[in-house]
């Protein structure tokens, strides 16, 4: 079972605080981005992989799409995306990303956001996502950037421009990292870029779209504290075809 880090009442309640929590996708600096890359919802049958409070599965509604089934592991978050949505086309259920089933051919559009980094068996999650799609169905996610897992000592240091140098902290070991954040012990899975690519290749997914997101000029005029993103990657973002 995947960890239900969300559910834990301190971890919860600092998520809920954020901006992208507050303002919904407006609030997630990597959204703009993250849209150019979507396809026409418009009767479309989306299924949306760790859906949170729900922000993404009523923008699809919004958009036209038939149905939308929005799964994610935690309880409060599934209580809340319920509370907030009236559209009788999106659906929430509880389902655990881990040991997901999803039915054969059922969806022509999937779609998650931050949360399969925290999934240990991507493989399989990969491989059950292909079944479930339509030939020429695309699939959009993102996820933390693997560059952006792996510093995580504490010993960044500065060039001589006075910009951050970041030491890497084993970069070529995958498997769980452990961090503090909203929460003490939450557990993510590291991935190479090079490993997460090759697993949706082999699945027999299409690569269409890789980008390793920072903000442009524009962002960093209106979000100057976005500055440090242009150290290192954040986010990766990833669409693919079946």
């Amino acid at each position: 079972m995947a960890q239900n880090i969300y559910d834990r009442p301190e971890f919860f309640a600092g998520y809920s605080d954020l901006s992208r929590s507050l303002r919904g996708l407006d609030g997630a600096a990597e959204w703009p981005a993250v849209r150019v890359l979507l396809p026409d919802l418009t009767g479309k049958r989306v299924v949306d992989l760790g859906c949170g409070f729900g922000w993404f599965s009523r923008f699809a509604s919004s958009q036209g799409a038939a149905s939308v089934l929005a799964l994610d592991i935690s309880e409060k978050m599934i209580a809340r995306a319920r509370a907030d949505t009236s559209d009788a086309a999106v659906t929430y259920k509880i389902a655990d990303l881990e040991h997901l089933e999803l039915a054969e051919a059922a969806f022509d559009f999937a779609y998650s956001s931050l949360a399969l980094h925290y999934i240990e068996d991507f493989t399989g999650l990969v491989v059950t996502v292909h079944r479930a799609l339509l030939p020429g169905s695309h699939f959009v996610f993102t996820i933390e950037h693997p560059i952006y897992m792996a510093p995580s000592r504490p010993d960044w240091a500065r060039d001589a421009e006075g910009r951050r140098i970041w030491p890497l902290d084993r970069y070529c070991v995958e498997g769980a990292r452990t961090t503090d954040w909203l929460a003490k012990g939450v557990i993510k899975q590291h991935r190479k870029l090079g490993t997460t690519l090759n697993t949706l290749i082999a699945a027999g997914f299409s690569i269409r779209h890789v980008e390793e997101w920072s903000p442009n000029d524009e962002e960093l005029r209106d979000n100057p504290d976005w500055a440090t993103e242009m150290d290192r990657p954040m986010f990766l973002l990833i669409s693919v075809q079946r």
